[in-house]
């Protein structure tokens, strides 16, 4: 891939990542969990009802990690923890009811947090009721985060045993001075030996999160970490951008932000990372994935079958996603709903017997079409006017008059091309791919976006 600096440095301004449309700051309290259960009683009633994507938060820690952006709860009460876990089963039990019982899982995601900071009994014990709940299709993908620093392999041996399938581990930087600022103490050789528990146990799939932008790091020290990554050789590998929103996340101004990379070098390590990776043999999958030629990912983005929602890229296009726990996310039909983000009103709302819903929101057609547009460019990378045109009945140039105005200066600058009225995005424009699909944002359209978003490299 060739990359034009002085481009990237020209349209480095904040933006939504897209993983939903609109994003969460347009979500409102007036949204309740009568309007939740109205939506799922609609989306039962289709006789071609998609089928179920679960997602489960767990979000203890034991340990901070300053540049986490997560939710998370840093504790070592194991009863606090198991007063959580009975609580998740309330939520289970509230939404199966909810849910047609012909209707099918094909997709389950722990995230956190760390959902390894549960005890391997924990874990066995959630992940069966999980499975006496809800019923899923041979081969659904079952995927988990863990964190290698309190893990041991009787860990992995009970996700194994529940049903799991996919792992995905952070790394971040193997530097021991980016470590040290950070608050992560992992070592290579930590990270090695989990690996081979992983492979050993006959797991499917391993990703590795590494992030770019951390105090200290410089595409010198980093290439280091990356030529590691590659001789470890995961399966996929997801390189986040560090969001360094102190506003939003307190505890990140225990990092010093005149540690940070400037920004020149922040583009330096990222040049450096795609360069690697796509000369090991990495598929530039979008933003921020590569996956392996063989890998699912890489084999939707040739296909046009490849999704993004609140767990980034997917597989699994058009499902039903239901989030439990604190601040999970659900997905479906015309409708996005957050849940309490802290402990005590979610477990006052399920007491109630009621859905722990905090806020959300209710697309309207013109969300619904913005929506379709814009996760086409993310998964796609391209777009046929004409097929929108037709499942929508619009006039696409009239439609979108005001991005597609603004996309004169893209072209000139060899981000995309528009002919015959397919929009194709470059290799260039893909590192870009979130300019480009603000300009088809109905609410940035009318100013009337005032979320504070991380920068778009």
């Amino acid at each position: 891939m060739k990359i034009d600096w002085n481009l990237i440095k020209k349209y480095d301004k904040p933006g939504p990542r897209y993983t939903s449309y609109p994003p969460a700051p347009h979500f409102h309290d007036a949204f309740t969990h009568e309007d939740f259960i109205e939506e799922i009683k609609r989306t039962n009633l289709d006789k071609n009802a998609p089928d179920l994507s679960f997602y489960f938060h767990i979000p203890f820690c034991d340990t901070l990690c300053y540049f986490c952006g997560c939710n998370m709860i840093t504790t070592r009460k194991r009863d606090r923890i198991s007063r959580y876990i009975g609580y998740l089963k309330k939520e289970i039990d509230i939404v199966k009811s909810l849910i047609a019982p012909y209707r099918k899982g094909v997709q389950l995601h722990w995230g956190g947090g760390t959902p390894t900071h549960l005890t391997p009994y924990e874990i066995a014990d959630l992940a069966a009721y999980i499975h006496r709940s809800f019923d899923f299709k041979e081969n659904s993908e079952k995927g988990c985060e863990i964190d290698p620093r309190e893990l041991t392999k009787e860990h992995l041996a009970a996700l194994k045993s529940g049903g799991f399938n996919r792992i995905s581990m952070g790394v971040q930087d193997f530097n021991k001075t980016v470590q040290k600022a950070v608050n992560r103490i992992q070592s290579e050789k930590l990270t090695r030996k989990v690996v081979g528990w992983v492979r050993g146990l006959g797991f499917k799939s391993i990703n590795l999160d590494l992030m770019y932008g951390l105090p200290f790091q410089t595409a010198k020290t980093f290439e280091s970490t990356i030529d590691t990554i590659i001789d470890i050789s995961p399966d996929r590998i997801a390189l986040f951008n560090f969001a360094y929103v102190p506003w939003m996340k307190k505890h990140q101004q225990l990092i010093d932000p005149n540690d940070l990379p400037p920004s020149e070098e922040k583009l330096d390590i990222l040049k450096m990372v795609v360069d690697k990776l796509s000369l090991a043999g990495y598929v530039f999958i979008g933003m921020d994935h590569f996956a392996k030629p063989d890998d699912e990912l890489s084999i939707a983005i040739k296909e046009k079958k490849l999704y993004r929602n609140f767990q980034g890229y997917s597989t699994h296009a058009g499902t039903d996603l239901y989030a439990m726990g604190i601040t999970g996310i659900s997905q479906f039909g015309r409708i996005y709903a957050q849940n309490q983000k802290e402990e005590k009103p979610w477990y006052h709302a399920l007491d109630r017997g009621i859905l722990p819903i905090l806020k959300g929101f209710s697309l309207s057609g013109d969300d619904i079409l913005r929506r379709d547009v814009i996760i086409r460019l993310m998964c796609d990378f391209e777009l046929d006017f004409a097929l929108i045109e037709k499942k929508y009945n619009i006039d696409f140039h009239e439609y979108f008059r005001w991005g597609l105005n603004n996309l004169d200066v893209m072209i000139d600058d060899d981000l995309l091309s528009i002919d015959n009225d397919i929009l194709k995005i470059t290799q260039m424009g893909r590192l870009l791919v979130r300019n480009i699909a603000m300009n088809f944002d109905g609410y940035i359209e009318k100013e009337a976006d005032k979320g504070r978003y991380s920068r778009t490299v």
